[in-house]
Parts: structure tokens; C-alpha cells; sequence
């Protein structure tokens, strides 16, 4: 089984603009964190000796040139082909991914879509419903993930991904932020959600809504910013009211049980207290 299960590190960090919101840190490491973030994730998980593979990504903090009403374009046009690539030639059957903005689902949610024709639904995990496009006021791609799995948004980067999902297969859970205008376009994607008040008790919910999809097979999208700041602060967003973590594990190990669970991405991580201090032991003596 464990070599079935590719680990993806995909410490893309070029999706976010993010350093507005933590005037604590200092903005290039703010926009860098989800760097680092993606690393301590991969440190911090076990190691049951899943087959590891990293996506190279740009550490040039200079280039955040938008393109097609998408800031570093041309990065994650770049970084995009080398997850397919790396993907294609590594042929899981299964993918775990350590993230990185949100984006980073997209090329393994994708490529599993194509492998698994017609059979994958997608619950996406995640205070905000990340269906922005090209063209709207907030240029950055990890809040047009969701629309890019499902095959809607930029024509170079659409083309890159071998496969894309219905609406009606996609699930928003943890949902409680919206941009301007994206109430409106979820209803009129046709995308279901549920709020965290909805996973209190129980995952059936979800549960029924994936029996009703008729499929198989399951990703999973965990943005750490679905949880509930009030008991931890893992990601950049810090909405009030969110999911516990006691819920979120529950509901990822029941779909497992019910469901062929091929996908899961944690994504979003902004370790500040990790920053903080690596930014305190760079000025030491001795260690600079």
C-alpha cells in the first residue's frame, strides 16, 4: 500500500498576496512562509516511507509581475508543468500533497481526475470557496484553485491540465468567507457547500452528498484556514467560527472509510512563530 502513495512537497508560495496580512512579519517572508510552511509539514508528518518527490518552485521574491490577471504568472505557469511532468512520470495511484498555497491541488487533483475517468469527487475544506478568475479584483491563483479543477479559467494554464470535474462533483465544507461576488457565482456554478456549524456533530452530511455523486473515489482539499483560530492559528486566514480539529480529522477518516480516498492536499500553512524565530537565530553570533 505505502507505494501506491506518492508524497508530493509542492511549496508553492507564488498563489498568495499575503504579507498585508501579517504586519508582524517582514513581507518577504510573509509572502516565503508558505514555503517553509510546505517543508514543516513534510517534517512534521510520519514517515511511513511513501515514495517523495518535490516540485521545484522559484524563490525569486522579485517576480510578482501579473499576467492574464494573475500575479507571478509565469511562475506558476513554470511550476505548473513541472508537477505534471513529475506526476505523469512518477503514474501514483494515489497523492498526498504538501502545500503551498492553495493552488497546489490543482495539477495531482487533476491528474487523478484523468486517471480515474468520471469516478472522483472533490470536498474542498476551506473557510473560503477559492472560485475567483482571471480578471477579478484579487489576482492571486490560490483563490481560483477550486475553478481550476474545474477546467475554468486561464486558456494556458486550463490547457496544461490533463483533466477537469463537474460542479456537481465539487464540496465546499468549512465555508465561511466570501470575496465580493462569489455567493453569487457559487450559486451559479452550481457548487454545494456546508458550513462548519454543519460538521459539529457528525460527517453525514457529506457523507450522503457523496453517495448521491455515485462515485468511488475522493480528494481532499485541507486549507488549514478552516479551523477555528480560537483553537489554533495554522493558517493565513483567521476567520471566527471555524472547524475544530478534532472535526476536520473526523471527517477526512470517514470519507476514507466509506470512499477510496486518492487524493489529499494540506495546504496553506503560515508558520509565524517558525519564521520569527529563524529570523532571530539569523542574527546570532556564530550563526550568521
Amino acid at each position: 500500500m505505502k507505494k501506491e502513495v506518492l508524497r508530493l512537497i509542492f511549496p508553492q508560495w507564488q498563489g498568495g498576496i499575503i504579507a498585508h496580512w501579517m504586519p508582524d512579519l517582514p513581507a518577504d517572508d510573509a509572502s516565503l512562509g508558505y514555503y517553509l510552511g510546505a517543508h514543516l509539514l513534510n517534517f512534521l508528518a510520519p514517515d511511513v516511507g511513501q515514495r517523495t518527490v518535490e516540485v521545484p518552485v522559484s524563490l525569486d521574491v522579485n517576480d510578482r509581475h501579473t499576467k492574464n490577471g494573475i500575479i507571478s504568472y509565469d511562475a506558476i505557469l513554470k511550476q505548473t508543468k513541472a508537477a505534471m511532468e513529475l506526476l505523469c512520470q512518477e503514474n501514483p495511484e494515489r497523492i498526498v500533497t504538501f502545500g503551498g498555497d492553495c493552488a497546489v491541488s490543482v495539477a495531482p487533483f487533476t491528474y487523478l481526475m484523468a486517471k480515474y475517468s468520471g469516478d472522483v469527487a472533490v470536498v474542498w475544506i476551506d473557510a473560503h470557496p477559492d472560485i475567483n478568475l482571471p480578471g477579478d479584483a484579487y489576482e492571486g491563483y490560490h483563490a481560483m484553485a477550486l475553478t481550476a479543477c474545474l477546467g475554468i479559467g486561464d486558456e494556458k494554464l486550463m490547457k496544461m491540465l490533463p483533466a477537469k470535474t463537474k460542479a456537481s462533483k465539487a464540496l465546499l465544507v468549512g465555508l465561511r468567507s466570501w470575496d465580493e461576488g462569489m455567493r453569487e457565482r457559487q450559486v451559479q456554478l452550481g457548487i454545494d457547500g456546508f458550513a462548519p456549524a454543519d460538521m459539529k456533530n457528525n460527517s453525514e452530511a457529506v457523507l450522503d452528498w457523496l453517495n448521491v455523486r455515485g462515485v468511488t473515489k475522493v480528494v481532499v482539499h485541507f486549507d488549514l484556514d478552516v479551523l477555528d483560530p480560537a483553537e489554533i492559528i495554522a493558517g493565513v486566514g483567521v476567520e471566527p467560527d471555524g472547524m475544530k480539529i478534532a472535526e476536520v480529522v473526523r471527517l477526512i477518516n470517514d470519507i476514507s472509510v466509506r470512499f477510496d480516498l486518492v487524493g489529499l492536499t494540506i495546504a496553506e500553512p503560515m508558520p509565524r512563530i517558525a519564521i520569527k524565530l529563524k529570523n532571530m537565530l539569523a542574527d546570532l553570533p556564530l550563526l550568521c
